[in-house]
């Protein structure tokens, strides 16, 4: 194959990456969910939440095959930098990492923009992100930024020539650039380029609700996944055990072996990064509550957290915009612990669909080594949802 047709082929895979989120999410295939989505169905359904994502695909002269991305989330948008956000954290399993929790425990404030990548690219998105901290200029009268930028992974060398470190300064700062309040692309794109969650091609997902409290005000929660988690068994979606049903499709070392059905053997060895939004005014203690019913949200895909899995989840707040600006005395409202369930709630039905968002989304990929993933097949996960009596014709 030319280079030039190789290019081409290559430019139309990212091109159907990038335009997966947007033409075919699980509603529109008849997947039924509980409670009400934002206007989106997405993590920037919160007001001021922005996302930017880097998309690394490319066949190298070497044999090697980049397959990777880099995604941020900006909690304020452009004034991320200036005003933190109130967060909490927790880890389902820690067999992952994700940087900067320490100080979210102790302060309660999430400094900066979330970032996911891929496993052995934390260090350098982590530094790219101060950097570009540092040339934005405002320093304190130090002259030096303070920062411990917030980074989790999850682990793409299935697909990916991980150890190739693709991931560079430039593509940090062009995800920060490019972050916005618009519709977010789902699949194989920005950090989830490269990722599989059980034993299907996988990637970034997002969803997000509305939430009526007692009093009448509404809030949204909205989450973003980048799912890389899970064995083939156990997948459940909407209810339905489709695992048990799709047990040929899965993740394999060489296309001949697709035919005979041959599997790479494994158990739950992958990882989840859940990032959950609101504008509900919460205090720390409270998102820390609400990062741990994301796991409830994996646990109804069939996930439990293997050994071997890293399942991280994050919270962040974008109310109380002054509570956290530094001053001596600060004053911040907050939900009452008695009128949280809806919160809640909305937290574990939009994980649960941006994971499936996440699978939907997500295209077949031929990668490192010549391994590759298959996608989901839709027409597959539509018959088993109408078998099992769960198919709603599709809306978006």
């Amino acid at each position: 194959m030319s280079n030039t047709l190789q290019g081409f082929l290559l430019a139309l895979a990212i091109g159907a990456s990038l335009s997966a989120g947007a033409a075919e999410r699980a509603r529109a295939l008849g997947v039924p969910f509980e409670g009400t989505p934002a206007a989106r169905n997405a993590i920037t359904d919160v007001k001021g939440v922005t996302v930017g994502q880097v998309t690394l695909i490319e066949d190298l002269a070497d044999g090697h095959k980049v397959r990777t991305g880099v995604t941020a989330i900006l909690p304020r948008g452009r004034g991320t930098s200036d005003m933190p956000v109130f967060a909490g954290w927790f880890a389902l399993n820690g067999n992952g990492e994700m940087t900067g929790t320490a100080w979210i425990e102790e302060s309660g404030q999430l400094e900066g923009p979330v970032m996911l990548t891929n496993t052995h690219s934390v260090g350098v998105v982590r530094d790219a992100v101060i950097a570009e901290r540092v040339k934005a200029g405002g320093a304190d009268g130090s002259g030096y930024w303070w920062s411990l930028p917030v980074v989790a992974e999850t682990w793409d060398g299935h697909l990916n020539d991980i150890n190739g470190f693709h991931v560079k300064p430039e593509h940090v700062a062009q995800a920060l650039r490019d972050a916005n309040d618009g519709d977010v692309a789902e699949g194989n794109v920005g950090g989830g380029t490269g990722m599989v969650c059980h034993e299907f091609k996988c990637g970034i997902g997002t969803a997000s609700r509305r939430v009526t409290m007692d009093d009448g005000h509404a809030y949204t929660v909205g989450v973003l996944v980048q799912a890389n988690y899970g064995v083939r068994d156990t997948l459940r979606i909407a209810g339905v055990p489709v695992g048990q049903h799709l047990r040929n499709d899965r993740v394999y070392t060489d296309p001949a072996l697709a035919v005979a059905g041959h599997a790479v053997p494994g158990g739950d060895t992958g990882s989840i990064i859940i990032v959950v939004a609101t504008d509900a005014p919460l205090l720390p203690h409270q998102l820390k509550r609400i990062a741990k019913r994301a796991g409830m949200g994996l646990a109804r895909m069939g996930s439990y957290a293997g050994n071997g899995s890293g399942d991280i989840f994050l919270a962040f707040s974008t109310a109380n915009p002054g509570a956290a600006a530094g001053a001596a005395l600060n004053q911040a409202t907050f939900i009452g612990n008695d009128h949280l369930d809806g919160l809640f709630e909305g937290t574990v039905q939009a994980t649960e669909e941006a994971i499936v968002n996440a699978m939907v989304a997500a295209r077949d990929m031929q990668g490192e080594g010549g391994r590759y993933a298959k996608a989901i097949p839709h027409d597959a996960l539509v018959r088993l949802l109408k078998q099992y009596g769960r198919y709603q014709p599709g809306k978006q």
